[in-house]
């Protein structure tokens, strides 16, 4: 058995993008546009995994966009999507500054959550050993759900 990828259903795709892209760091790998089904694919990518993913085809994010308008919800319900990340408060306050919710925020230099435009889960955990407790962090609440 080997892993593919994890299927997101997004209702703004450039939203998704922004978020996924230019905030969290993926890259994007392919895209593929189905007319007939009216709808977009767009395969995804940790920058460590790109050579793989465009090699290997895994391991990936989907991103499908279905151009006819729905509304989804239970993002929650779906669990969460975890990436190992450099720097965990470097990554936090860049996202914080582009308006996201930090939810759970790195309190112990290790593990942060936040959701992306479409309300999935996504945990962020620091790479090798947690750092050492700073702020604002430190004394951050929890917002929302996570």
């Amino acid at each position: 058995m080997k892993y593919l990828h994890t299927m997101v259903r997004v209702s703004n795709l450039d939203k998704a993008l922004e978020f996924y892209c230019n905030q969290l760091g993926m890259v994007e790998v392919r895209r593929k546009d189905v007319e007939k089904g009216r709808f977009t694919l767009v395969f995804l990518a940790a920058p460590e995994d790109k050579e793989r993913a465009e090699k290997e085809q895994a391991p990936m994010l989907e991103l499908t966009y279905n151009w006819d308008p729905e509304s989804y919800s239970g993002g929650r319900n779906f669990g969460h999507l975890a990436f190992q990340v450099e720097d965990i408060y470097k990554l936090c306050e860049k996202l914080q500054n582009a308006g996201v919710t930090i939810n759970r925020p790195p309190r112990d230099g290790h593990m942060a959550f936040v959701r992306s435009p479409d309300g999935i889960s996504i945990e962020l955990l620091q790479r090798g050993d947690a750092l050492p407790e700073q702020e604002p962090w430190k004394s951050m609440e929890n917002t929302g759900q996570w």
